[in-house]
Order: C-alpha cells, then sequence, then structure tokens
C-alpha cells in the first residue's frame, strides 16, 4: 500500500501555498493559501470497501502560556499533543486520487461546510479539524472547521512542527459515524476495520530564527 503527493517530497518542508499560515515578515504570522495538497495512493489491499485520510500535526504544544508571545520561544522539552488538520472518511478507493486544492483554497473564517461533500462519489464525508477548538472563543473565527486546514505552528515554537497524512485501508464502505465528527472518534471507529495503511509526510515551521538557519 502506497501514498504519495507531487505537492511535495516526502518527508520535505512544506511549500507555504499548502499551510494556513506564512511568515508576515516581521517576526509574526499571517494567513497563507491554504490550499489542500494532491494525495494519490495505490496497492490497497484485498477487500478495502473505503479509505479514510487523516492528517495530524504530533508536535503542538500542550499548554498556550508562550504561544505566539514575541520574544520568547516555546520550550522544546514542553510535552507535545496531537493537532487534526484533516479528516475524510467513506471514501471509495477509486479514484485513487485528490487532486491539489479540491477541497481547499484560502482559509475560512469560521470554517468551511460540512460533513457531506456534494458531488463526491461514494458519499465521502469530512470530518472537524482541530481549528474548531483552537477558534471557539474567538468571536470573529469561532465556528465548525471542516476539511482540510493547513500548517499554522506557533511562529515562536523552538521545535520544527511534522505533519503525517496517513491513508487507511478500511473492511466496511461506510464507517457509521453520524453527524459532526473528530479526528479522535475517526481513530477510535477505525480499530478493527483497517486493513492497512500508508504514510506521507512534511514539516513546516514560522519560527524566523530557524527560517534564516535554513532549518
Amino acid at each position: 500500500m502506497k501514498l504519495w503527493s507531487n505537492s511535495w517530497t516526502n518527508g520535505d518542508r512544506i511549500p507555504a501555498r499548502y499551510a494556513a499560515g506564512r511568515p508576515d515578515g516581521q517576526g509574526a504570522a499571517t494567513f497563507s493559501d491554504n490550499i489542500n495538497p494532491h494525495l494519490a495512493w495505490d496497492e490497497l489491499p484485498a477487500g478495502t470497501q473505503s479509505v479514510v485520510l487523516i492528517c495530524h500535526d504530533f508536535d503542538v504544544p500542550s499548554r498556550g502560556d508562550d504561544v505566539n508571545q514575541p520574544g520568547r520561544e516555546v520550550p522544546a522539552d514542553l510535552p507535545r499533543v496531537d493537532f487534526f488538520h484533516w479528516v475524510l472518511v467513506d471514501l471509495p478507493p477509486q479514484p485513487s486520487e485528490i487532486a491539489e486544492g479540491q477541497h481547499s483554497r484560502g482559509f475560512t473564517p469560521r470554517g468551511k461546510p460540512g460533513p457531506e461533500l456534494p458531488g463526491t462519489p461514494g458519499g465521502a464525508r469530512h470530518g472537524l479539524n482541530d481549528y474548531t477548538g483552537w477558534f471557539a472563543g474567538h468571536a470573529e473565527m469561532a465556528g465548525q472547521y471542516f476539511g482540510y486546514d493547513g500548517p499554522f505552528p506557533p511562529f515562536n515554537d523552538s521545535l520544527v512542527h511534522h505533519y503525517v497524512f496517513t491513508l487507511y485501508a478500511v473492511s466496511v464502505p461506510r464507517l457509521g459515524l453520524e453527524g459532526s465528527f473528530t479526528g479522535q472518534q475517526v481513530r477510535e471507529k477505525l480499530a478493527g476495520r483497517v486493513l492497512g495503511e500508508a504514510t506521507f509526510s512534511g514539516t513546516y515551521t514560522l519560527n524566523q530564527r530557524l527560517l534564516d538557519a535554513g532549518i
């Protein structure tokens, strides 16, 4: 089972066009193009009835005390947690490709609609990404964020963040999740239903010190 992309080389730095945030030239950050990358897959196991795609960042600070605070950095030894950037379920195995920009072009305040994806073969659905929780207390941005919203790590984080796209080959055509659902709920529902999986990844930072050092 294989997963790949034409948008960047596996493991390399993610180009800013696929991120939700980019450097603003003054040491902080602003919104970027937020285009979903191209993804393609093949060699799915026999018996695959649908595929599930999850993108998560496992380097997110577990506390926000120092996040995006000028003049200091989020310490590297701070415990880290998962942040889901894309949750897509019940996708038919064929066609075995997601086009660049098919599901996201630009960052939408209050979130893109979902979970249904009209016109998508097989009844594929988007789950909520974790910008839903991040913006929950923000008067102008609060809402349900479905689908893909790319990297926007703290501009003062001392760690480069890693983004992992995982494709799961699933033994059922529909996971059985109803209404709005999260990445963690999808992970729990996948138990016992995964026939195989493949990953594709990239890195991203908005820390100007790290960018200047070529990291």
